[in-house]
C-alpha cells in the first residue's frame, strides 16, 4: 500500500494496533519486538486472517532489528513495561525511559521524516524522551492519551444516558493519569452539553471513573493493562494523519505558552493532519478548569523532573 506504519512492541497493545491498521486498510504494517519470533508470528497470523477480513494490507514482523521500519510514515511506540497492580506510573520511569531512548534513536535513524505516536507509560514523560532523543520538530511527536481518555468518558456517558456512543462527544485534558481533567461543559450528546442532561453528582462520578479508568481495568485483569481501547486511540490518531483528516482530538502535545503552560507535553485538543499536530486548539476554560489543568501539568512536570534525576 502507499503508506507504511511501524508498530514497536508486539504485545497486546502493539498487536491490536497492527490488526486495526490492517483491517481498516490504512497502510502496510511492520510489527517489531525484541522477543524472537513474536512479531513474526503475530504478523503471519494477522496476514492469514486477511482473506477473511477482506483487506490487502501487507503485514510483516521483525525481531532482528529496525531495518524493516525504514521509510515509515508513522511509528507507534508501545514498547515498555506495562503497569501492574500496585505499581504507580512513577515506578515505570527508570526502565521505560531507557527503552524509549533506545527505540527512538533507532527508528528515527531509519525514518527521519516519520511522525511518532507515543503510547508507552508514563505517557507524558515518555513523550519528552522521544522528543529529545529524536530531535524531531514538536508537530511530529505526540502522545496517545486524550483520545483514549475521551473515548472512555464517551462510553460512560452513553451508558449512563442509554444513548448511542455515536451521539457522544467528550474532551479530557491534562496528563494521562489520575490528575486528568474531563470537561463536562464541552462534552455533549447530540450537541447538548451533558451538564443539561444529568445531575452534577452523576457527572462527577463519571469524571472520577474516567480519571481512574486505566486503574480499573488493571485491577480487573490483574496480570496486564488495557489494550483494546488503547490501540483504538492510537489508530484513530494514525488514521487522521494518514488521511489528512484535520481531526480535532485531545492528545499530548508540546506546549509553548498555550494554556499558560511552557515546554511540557500535556493533553489538549489539537488538529491532526498529514503534518502531525497542525494546530493547538485553545478553548476557554473556567477558573476552576484552568486550575485543574495547571495542577495536572504540575504532576507531569514532577515526572519529567524525576526522570531527569534518574539520568
Amino acid at each position: 500500500m502507499e503508506k507504511k506504519v511501524s508498530v514497536i512492541g508486539a504485545g497486546m497493545v502493539g498487536g491490536t494496533c497492527a490488526q486495526r491498521l490492517a483491517e481498516k486498510e490504512l497502510c502496510d504494517v511492520v510489527l517489531v519486538d525484541i522477543i524472537d519470533g513474536l512479531p513474526e508470528g503475530k504478523a503471519l497470523d494477522l496476514a492469514e486472517a486477511a482473506p477473511v477480513e477482506k483487506h490487502d494490507a501487507h503485514i510483516t514482523g521483525s525481531s532482528k532489528g529496525y531495518a524493516a521500519t525504514a521509510g515509515s510514515d508513522i511509528i507507534i511506540i508501545t514498547s515498555g513495561v506495562p503497569r501492574k497492580p500496585g505499581m504507580s506510573r512513577d515506578d515505570l520511569l527508570a526502565i521505560n525511559s531507557k527503552i524509549m531512548k533506545d527505540v527512538v534513536s533507532k527508528v528515527a535513524k531509519e525514518s527521519p521524516n516519520a511522525i511518532l505516536i507515543i503510547v508507552a507509560n508514563p505517557l507524558d514523560a515518555m513523550c519528552h524522551v522521544a522528543f529529545e532523543t529524536s530531535g524531531f520538530p514538536k508537530n511530529r511527536v505526540m502522545g496517545m492519551a486524550g483520545a483514549l481518555d475521551s473515548a472512555r468518558f464517551r462510553y460512560f456517558i452513553a451508558e449512563e444516558l442509554k444513548v448511542s456512543v455515536e451521539n457522544t462527544n467528550a474532551f479530557v485534558l491534562g496528563g494521562h493519569g489520575d490528575t486528568m481533567v474531563p470537561l463536562p461543559r464541552y462534552s455533549t450528546v447530540a450537541g447538548v452539553p451533558i451538564t443539561e442532561l444529568m445531575p452534577k453528582e452523576r457527572i462527577d462520578a463519571l469524571c472520577e471513573r474516567t480519571a481512574k479508568g486505566g486503574g480499573e481495568i488493571v485491577s480487573l485483569l490483574k496480570t496486564g493493562s488495557a489494550f483494546f481501547a488503547t490501540a483504538s486511540g492510537a489508530v484513530q490518531m494514525a488514521e487522521a494523519i494518514l488521511k489528512d483528516k484535520k481531526l480535532i482530538v485531545p492528545c499530548a502535545t508540546y506546549l509553548e505558552g498555550e494554556y499558560g503552560i511552557n515546554n511540557l507535553f500535556v493533553g489538549v485538543p489539537v488538529k491532526l493532519g498529514k503534518n502531525g499536530v497542525e494546530e493547538v486548539m485553545q478553548i476557554k476554560l473556567t477558573p476552576e478548569e484552568d486550575a485543574a489543568l495547571k495542577k495536572s501539568a504540575a504532576a507531569v512536570q514532577e515526572l519529567v523532573d524525576a526522570m531527569k534525576k534518574l539520568g
